[in-house]
């Protein structure tokens, strides 16, 4: 356990903790679809709101104060990211960028053109580039998933990309059992053969320090509800590739970038809270710069929601009737933690340990469903999900784990 991470004082950020279920304390692992929302980012939105909030470009200060806040937040999450401001767009969500990523990029494409997903992803980062294949001829190209490692097969890279590859899309890290992807040795080949790497980090930045540059992503998408923030999606997309981007829009609407990507008014209340949520985050850092304090938060976040996820993981491995499904030794992980129990329907365990226990974990395919596909769990309603927050408690854990054992007796 890591004796220096200030559980106390992170868990007082949180008013949502103090909800109780049949008179106990809940506890919360159902983060990997949506975290609970810090103080400061609800500060931030219902002050923004209580100012006065407006649309762009007016000469008037709730105008002018609506785009200092929309800076404030590409500034902090470009510090987060490490890439620039001006590469952040917001949207509705990831999913929804997406979308709106992939018919721009396919412009250009025919019959000639392959776009490479993967077995592992969310279908997020999966149909945008199907869809927008079908509507071109162009042909997709899946990169197998290993079951027994858990992990994508990148032994054979060279056959899945190939010079006539325009895009390989793949997750950064899995939202239904965690596996962390070698993203950057993708790229390497991706961008031998020319291809853009669009990486979808939804579920990998709110657990670990998630560096662009690092990965050699030319897209990166996040969603900020998963890192204590509200409903908005985040694509980082580089300056030169974002010039040239030729997205569908209104005629009127702004020609230049990032701007051009954000169709219609977005939600500012929101966005103010962005701002607040990575306050939260980069208050549990050190060091002299933003970025620093960001890096330096995460890592905090990164080791303590690791000794939760090993106590939880051995836990599991040593109960009976319990499958678990998590990548083998040595294959980096997210904690977030999938299981199926013996004989028993996945919603049927989340709702008893609801009642017994007061905590929420989820169940389903969490649309990583051509996983779940291969892994044979939808017969019996897909996973049980729990995902591990720097709110969590090994108390919370153990009441986890003593539910389930009593479950699968």
């Amino acid at each position: 356990m890591s004796d220096s991470f200030p559980i106390d004082e992170v868990r007082a950020h949180f008013p949502a903790l103090k909800r109780l279920y049949h008179g106990q304390r809940v506890a919360y692992f159902d983060g990997p679809g949506g975290s609970q929302v810090a103080q400061s980012t609800i500060d931030a939105m219902t002050s923004y709101m209580a100012r006065g909030g407006a649309n762009l470009h007016g000469v008037f200060p709730t105008s002018v104060e609506t785009e200092a806040t929309i800076a404030d937040a590409k500034t902090k999450l470009a510090a987060l990211l490490h890439t620039k401001p001006s590469e952040i767009a917001f949207g509705a969500n990831m999913t929804t960028l997406t979308f709106a990523i992939s018919r721009a990029l396919a412009r250009t494409w025919d019959a000639q053109t392959e776009i490479v997903v993967t077995e592992l992803d969310h279908r997020a980062n999966v149909d945008p580039w199907l869809t927008a294949a079908r509507d071109r001829g162009a042909k997709p190209v899946w990169l197998r998933v290993n079951k027994e490692k858990l992990a994508l097969d990148l032994d054979h890279l060279d056959e899945v990309i190939t010079p006539r590859t325009k895009v390989v899309a793949v997750g950064l890290a899995s939202n239904a059992v965690g596996t962390i992807t070698d993203v950057r040795r993708i790229a390497q080949r991706a961008h031998e053969v020319g291809a853009l790497v669009v990486v979808d980090a939804v579920h990998a930045v709110p657990h670990f320090s998630v560096d662009r540059e690092v990965l050699d992503a030319d897209i990166l998408l996040c969603s900020t509800y998963k890192f204590f923030g509200p409903h908005v999606g985040v694509a980082a997309i580089r300056e030169g590739l974002f010039a040239h981007l030729d997205v569908y829009k209104l005629d009127p609407a702004p020609t230049y970038d990032p701007d051009k990507l954000e169709t219609g008014t977005q939600s500012h209340e929101g966005i103010a809270g962005i701002g607040g949520a990575l306050d939260f985050v980069a208050s549990l850092g050190d060091g002299t710069t933003l970025r620093e304090k960001m890096v330096s938060a995460m890592k905090r976040i990164e080791a303590y929601e690791d000794s939760l996820a090993r106590h939880m993981r051995a836990g599991l491995q040593a109960m009976r009737g319990v499958r678990l499904f998590s990548a083998e030794e040595g294959i980096p992980k997210t904690p977030t933690i999938a299981i199926t129990v013996d004989g028993q329907d996945a919603r049927a365990v989340c709702e008893q340990v609801l009642e017994t226990a007061s905590v929420f974990v989820a169940d389903g395919h969490f649309y990583a469903s051509t996983l779940a596909d291969r892994l044979g769990v939808n017969s019996c309603g897909g996973f049980v999900r729990a995902g591990i927050a720097p709110y969590n408690t090994q108390e919370e854990v153990d009441r986890y784990l003593n539910a389930l054992e009593r479950i699968a007796r």
